[in-house]
């Protein structure tokens, strides 16, 4: 005997929305994986975009499966310092995002990004499917066109991400004290030093001038 279970109708209702929440969460929810130099300073910048819900470091690009710091910043292993960008779909879209990081870096520079100098530091995308691909040729292209110079940032498929360790993780925020070439001081004041000393504000407002977005 086939047996029906008595569901009550504000119940059922309860749960269509739910279900509908659910699918329109997952709708809006997206991601993109771009390689600014330094991933302190990429997710540093990037959590301040409305619409962006989270940044994590982490490593992709390379051969090495669970790559360590010292390996990948020692070189060798092929992954770039990258950073994978959570972000709503429905208040910000990729190509905006990715109009955005040009906007944030030195695209033109093929050995690394400002003091910090290797294959690791180098600047990429990482399209996840053909329509980021075709956002991130596109943001290339008119990026290339704005500065009036030829853009080296490769595009390429996204290979395993691998998170960085948990001390990279929203290291422009963290309160713990750290030994720096500054002395014993707070991380976040470390970032802050190690951020100007190593020119990338100064470079990328050279570059781009009003149109850089995170430089004050």
């Amino acid at each position: 005997m086939t047996r029906f279970t008595f569901v009550h109708p504000a119940l059922l209702s309860l749960l269509l929305v739910l279900g509908i929440a659910a699918q329109s969460h997952r709708a809006q929810a997206a991601e993109i994986i771009v390689a600014g130099g330094c991933f302190w300073c990429v997710e540093a910048d990037f959590e301040k975009v409305r619409g962006v819900r989270e940044a994590v470091s982490g490593y992709t690009g390379g051969k090495t499966a669970n790559p360590t710091y010292k390996q990948v910043s020692r070189g060798g292993t092929g992954h770039y310092e990258a950073v994978k960008i959570s972000f709503d779909a429905g208040k910000v879209s990729d190509r905006a995002l990715y109009d955005l990081f040009f906007r944030s870096v030195d695209p033109t520079d093929a050995g690394g990004q400002f003091c910090d100098r290797g294959e690791s530091y180098r600047t990429a995308i990482f399209y996840q499917d053909a329509g980021q691909k075709n956002a991130a040729i596109a943001a290339k292209a008119e990026a290339e066109k704005a500065l009036g110079k030829k853009i080296v940032t490769p595009i390429l498929s996204a290979k395993a991400f691998y998170l960085a360790e948990d001390y990279h993780q929203d290291y422009y925020k963290g309160s713990k004290r750290v030994v720096t070439r500054f002395g014993v001081v707070k991380q976040s004041d470390a970032y802050k030093r190690y951020r100007k000393g190593c020119g990338r504000d100064a470079r990328v407002k050279q570059l781009w001038g009003s149109a850089a977005p995170f430089v004050n």
